[in-house]
């Protein structure tokens, strides 16, 4: 709740503006009844159409009234709640940019996405309820309560019982509905996580004809959220009715009293009887608005997880580090474990890399050779050990300036909606078009997209799902080309390119990065067989870090992947 208060104070203005105008509309709604029996009291039974006349003008000068403060009203509130909705998404999604992976890892991307969409639009329509709501019941249920003991005294206690008993029966709706709305929000993050797997994976899925058991997976968790939801709902379809019933047995009751009610008492009765039903309306917006209080309650604690959220990863001032980064890569001793796992993806690894050579890193599948390379641009915090670069721990420079002399080609390429130019924009937004194409002839991109009709102007779908993987891999490259970076990560980012393609792109890299350290990581020994220092790798440990020539003499690691890919002995 406290999360929802720092958000109304910055809008209280506009917050306490919706509240004036509904206070107006509620005071209006509350005044119709009692002027209704004036009418009819004073009015009808004396046969005194000059009284008819004038209450009859009240009543609509009061409507008119009130219909403004309604209008007034459910503008402030929209807006207000439009903006505190934006600035909440806008924040968390801010925040989740400060975090490391290893925080990511541990929220989950499906449940950041639930907590930006779902978990602050349930806040957003909470906070518009309770302007347009959540004040108005309270009001006029006192108010209401109030007229009724003013028209007809004797109903004192038959009022007292009722708000008791409609009391207890809210208070046991918000004790059972609570728990069972965080639990339907968790499994809308499962639902979510399941859905953003096969969409991410469908061509994997019809490949392998799994589309039955993506649909039973997909069955299970809608079904989840479902059975949740029931639980859920079935909380308010209990207390719901039973308040109603409570408050229509109130009328009855009122009625019955007041059977041998005088004439004169007419208009009276008829103002109790449409104050019950105000009444009955107030205590249901109530029991409506606490139910939508549960749901928010239950997003903000989420919401508020992720803002709260500590960075694992502790950030040096602004602009600490090297002015000039050269490229040289160290590490000592270096250990890490993934959060969750008890072994350790690479351990005592101890390297170093000197500004403007090429270091290729082989290995088994997970030996522990993207691990390594997440670690020198801070991705993750090495356990043990240090990684340092120009020989200042990276732990101690600035992320902004380090990774502005880092870029790093990813095993899977990632393309972004938008032109084949904007996407190499990504590397240099300051880069001339030349440029731009330089970096694309480089990679071997341009011959291909200079063969589309719309050129560089070319629209890529969602993940660039109109090119080819090997066609993504070299914009990949090009892209990070466009940073002229002082340290030039490839993560095995040449896998979908044909033998004569690669060959091509790493000479060009080689011939264009002369002053920019490489580091080379493949599958493939002819890719990093020409590298100046190569790391070989296996269960996270080195195994040998030498010449191509060193490493067949004296590792055998590597000596059994070359004789597996190439065949034979060197």
């Amino acid at each position: 709740m406290k999360l929802m208060f720092r958000y109304i104070r910055r809008h209280l203005r506009m917050f306490l503006t919706a509240l004036f105008f509904l206070t107006i509309e509620t005071l209006a709604d509350l005044l119709q009844p009692t002027f209704m029996s004036y009418i009819v009291d004073e009015g009808v039974a004396k046969q005194d159409m000059k009284r008819i006349i004038f209450y009859g003008a009240v009543m609509l000068g009061i409507a008119a009234l009130g219909a403004l403060g309604a209008v007034t009203r459910n503008i402030y509130a929209s807006r207000t709640s439009q903006l505190i909705g934006k600035e909440m998404r806008m924040e968390v999604y801010e925040k989740v940019q400060t975090l490391s992976f290893e925080n990511i890892d541990r929220l989950q991307p499906a449940s950041i996405i639930t907590r930006i969409t779902n978990d602050v639009t349930q806040i957003q329509n909470f906070l518009n309820g309770c302007m347009r709501i959540l004040m108005k019941a309270p009001i006029t249920c006192v108010g209401a309560v109030v007229l009724i003991i003013v028209q007809t005294p004797k109903q004192l206690p038959m009022i007292a019982v009722i708000l008791l008993i409609s009391a207890l029966l809210i208070w046991g709706n918000m004790k059972l509905g609570y728990p069972r709305f965080g639990i339907l929000q968790q499994k809308l993050d499962r639902l979510n996580a399941v859905s953003r797997e096969f969409l991410s994976s469908i061509r994997v899925v019809k490949a392998f004809r799994a589309e039955e058991r993506e649909e039973k997976k997909f069955a299970e968790a809608a079904g989840d959220f479902a059975q949740a939801g029931v639980s859920a709902m079935r909380v308010m379809a209990v207390f719901g009715p039973l308040i109603n019933l409570t408050v229509n047995l109130g009328i009855v009751a009122l009625l019955w009293i007041s059977r041998a009610g005088r004439s004169g008492e007419i208009g009276r009765l008829m103002a109790s009887v449409n104050y019950m039903t105000q009444v009955l309306f107030s205590l249901g917006m109530v029991s409506n608005i606490l139910n939508m209080a549960v749901r928010a309650l239950a997003s903000s604690a989420r919401v508020e997880e992720v803002l709260r959220e500590r960075p694992a990863q502790e950030l040096p001032e602004r602009g600490v580090g090297p002015d000039r980064i050269r490229g040289q890569v160290a590490f000592e001793r270096v250990s890490f474990t993934y959060a969750g796992t008890s072994r350790p993806a690479v351990e005592e690894v101890s390297f170093q890399a000197e500004a403007g050579q090429t270091i290729g890193i082989i290995g088994p599948t997970g030996s522990g050779k993207s691990t390594l390379m997440d670690l020198v641009p801070r991705f993750y915090d090495a356990g043990s050990g240090r990684v340092l670069v120009d020989g200042e721990d990276v732990t101690q420079i600035d992320p902004q300036r380090l990774r502005r002399a880092i870029a790093v080609v990813p095993q899977k390429a990632l393309l972004f909606s938008g032109t084949i130019l904007e996407n190499l924009r990504w590397g240099d937004q300051d880069a001339s078009e030349e440029e731009l194409k330089k970096a694309a002839r480089i990679a071997c991109a341009d011959e291909f997209v200079s063969s589309f009709p719309e050129g560089y102007e070319t629209d890529l779908g969602q993940g660039g799902v109109n090119l080819s993987g090997g066609q993504k891999q070299r914009l990949s490259i090009a892209r990070a080309l466009v940073r002229k970076p002082k340290i030039l990560i490839l993560d095995d980012c040449t896998s979908a390119l044909d033998a004569n393609t690669e060959a091509r792109v790493l000479q060009g890299i080689r011939q264009e990065t002369d002053r920019t350290t490489v580091l080379l990581i493949s599958q493939r020994i002819s890719t990093v067989m020409r590298s100046d220092r190569i790391l070989c790798l296996e269960d996270g440990r080195v195994k040998g870090f030498g010449s191509h020539r060193e490493l067949l003499e004296k590792c055998e690691v590597y000596r059994a992947i070359y004789e597996s890919q190439i065949g034979g002995r060197a």
